[in-house]
């Protein structure tokens, strides 16, 4: 049994195929799923999708690329929809400095609002953290995150910032890019996190991981990522999705 703790079935590439899509994840032995809306578009239909499956579920957030297009009235939307029943986490949400549509400053005010609402309602949250480590980990300590916790999604950096995730409740999701040949941050990161601290996701369509490097993600290719997990733990990869899925079933509060 698998848990994609992190997965766009809400993206346009999904459009035509999506049903097709979550059946071979089914049948791949994924059984649960977060679907993660992240701006007005994909945020109502990750949680219809949602509502369709007993084993889907979604979570609510503002991306930081698009920080500079929030309202507060999306904020209200968002705190709205973490009251239904399928909504399991706020995000994703954090820091992006590779793309330069919102400015840092705003980046930041977005995040910090996030996370004040996501201790608000008392749900983990969702980390979407590009080329700003040190400020995602200040502001998380400065908001004391630590109270709801979440997960760090896909972490993409060196073992040195783990303990400090991992001291403010976050779980290390690690996605494609650990299977990736030269990948080796990645890979070092998947041997040293503490097993009842590890997630693993997709992040499809984005990031396949190898053989399908460069090609559309999906669902079903998480057991690569668990696989890959596996080998460098040195244990059964069965094991290691049990672990996995059951802690995703804890953090975000499934029964």
């Amino acid at each position: 049994m698998l848990f994609d703790t992190h997965v766009h079935l809400n993206a346009r590439q999904f459009e035509e195929d999506r049903e097709e899509t979550i059946q071979r994840a089914f049948d791949a032995g994924v059984h649960y799923m977060v679907v993660v809306g992240f701006d007005r578009e994909t945020i109502p239909l990750a949680v219809a999708i949602a509502e369709q499956y007993d084993t889907i579920y979604a979570a609510v957030g503002w991306h930081p690329v698009d920080a500079i297009d929030m309202t507060e009235k999306d904020l209200e939307w968002i705190e709205e929809l973490s009251a239904h029943p399928k909504v399991v986490a706020i995000g994703e949400m954090g820091l992006d400095y590779h793309w330069d549509k919102s400015p840092k400053d705003i980046q930041k005010e977005v995040f910090r609002k996030q996370i004040r609402l996501a201790k608000k309602v008392n749900m983990p949250i969702i980390i979407h953290n590009r080329e700003a480590t040190e400020d995602i980990i200040e502001i998380l300590q400065d908001e004391n995150a630590a109270e709801v916790g979440g997960i760090m999604h896909c972490y993409n950096d060196s073992v040195d910032y783990v303990e400090a995730c991992l001291n403010m409740n976050f779980y290390i999701s690690l996605g494609g890019p650990v299977t990736f040949k030269n990948a080796q941050q990645p890979k070092e990161v998947a041997k040293q996190v503490p097993l009842d601290k590890l997630l693993i996701e997709t992040d499809a369509p984005y990031l396949a991981p190898h053989p399908n490097r460069g090609k559309r993600n999906e669902p079903a290719y998480v057991k690569l990522v668990a696989e890959q997990i596996a080998k460098l733990r040195e244990m059964d990869v069965k094991e290691l999705s049990e672990i996995t899925t059951r802690n995703g079933l804890s953090l975000f509060g499934i029964k």
